[in-house]
C-alpha cells in the first residue's frame, strides 16, 4: 500500500525569530527526500516538528488524506533518527535488540544485516561513532512506520558502514518513504530522487550541485563537479 505524507505549510518561531514560515512537500512510500541548509537553516526544527517533538506554531500536515492537527510520536506513522546518540552504553549490542524488538523475526533481520556480526557482542559503549550510528539506523529502519526521518545519517561515519545505510535505504525504500538531512550530501544525492533546499524559513526544490551553489549553500569551487541530482 502506498502512503502519502503532504506539508502544506509550517510556521515555525523562536521567540520572534522565524525559524520555518514556507515549507511544503510530498512524500510518498518510494520517495527518498533530501532536505539541504545551512547550519541553523531549519533542517533539524522540520524534522522535529514532522516527528512531534517540537510542536510549530503552525503545521498544515496531510497523511493519505487525512489532515493532522497534532502529530504524536505515539501514531506510529513517523520514525525519526535524531543526531545525538539516544542508546544506552552498558548494553551489549546483540541484548539491546530483542529490547526494541521481541519478533524474533526482525530481530533475525537485523542479525543478518551486514556487518552487525562484527559488533553484535560489544557493549555500546565501546562502538564507533560510525558502529554507533549503523546500529540506531538499524533499530529505526526495522519500526513498522511507512515514513522515516535521519537527521545527519552519513556525518563523521566510516565509507564503508555509509555504503550499507545507502543501501538499506534503496531496498526498504519499497514500503517507506525517507526524509535526510545531512551535510555530506554527495552521500544523499546517490539516494535521493527529489531534493530541496532551506533558506530563509523557505523551502525551494533543486535539481543539480548549481542550483545548491546559487542558493549559497556550497561554495562556486564545487561548480566542476556539478552533475545531474535526479
Amino acid at each position: 500500500m502506498t502512503h502519502v505524507l503532504r506539508l502544506d505549510f509550517i510556521e515555525h518561531r523562536f521567540g520572534k525569530k522565524s525559524i520555518l514560515s514556507k515549507v511544503n512537500f510530498i512524500c510518498n512510500t518510494g520517495d527518498v527526500i533530501a532536505i539541504f541548509g545551512r547550519n541553523g537553516s531549519g533542517k533539524s526544527t522540520l524534522l522535529k516538528s514532522l516527528f512531534g517533538t517540537l510542536q510549530p506554531n503552525k503545521i498544515e500536515l496531510n497523511l493519505d488524506g487525512r489532515i493532522i492537527n497534532r502529530i504524536s510520536p505515539k501514531d506510529k506513522t513517523i520514525a525519526y533518527l535524531p543526531q545525538d546518540p539516544f542508546l544506552p552504553k552498558d548494553i551489549i549490542v546483540r541484548n539491546i535488540i530483542p529490547m526494541y524488538f521481541p519478533d524474533g523475526d526482525i530481530q533475525n533481520k537485523i542479525f543478518y544485516s551486514p556487518l552487525i556480526d562484527k559488533i553484535e557482542n560489544q557493549r555500546i559503549g565501546t562502538l564507533s561513532l560510525g558502529e554507533l550510528r549503523y546500529l540506531e539506523f538499524l533499530l529505526i529502519i526495522h519500526l513498522d512506520h511507512p515514513f522515516i526521518l535521519l537527521d545527519e545519517p552519513f556525518s563523521m561515519i566510516e565509507p564503508l558502514y555509509k555504503d550499507a545505510i545507502k543501501d538499506i535505504i534503496i531496498e526498504y525504500k519499497r514500503n517507506k518513504g525517507f526524509i535526510i538531512t545531512d551535510h555530506y550530501y554527495s552521500d544523499v544525492m546517490e539516494v535521493a530522487n527529489k531534493k530541496m533546499i532551506l533558506k530563509g524559513g523557505v523551502s525551494q526544490e533543486v535539481s543539480d550541485l548549481k542550483d545548491l551553489i546559487e542558493n549559497g549553500y556550497l561554495p562556486s569551487a564545487h561548480a566542476n563537479n556539478d552533475r545531474d541530482l535526479r
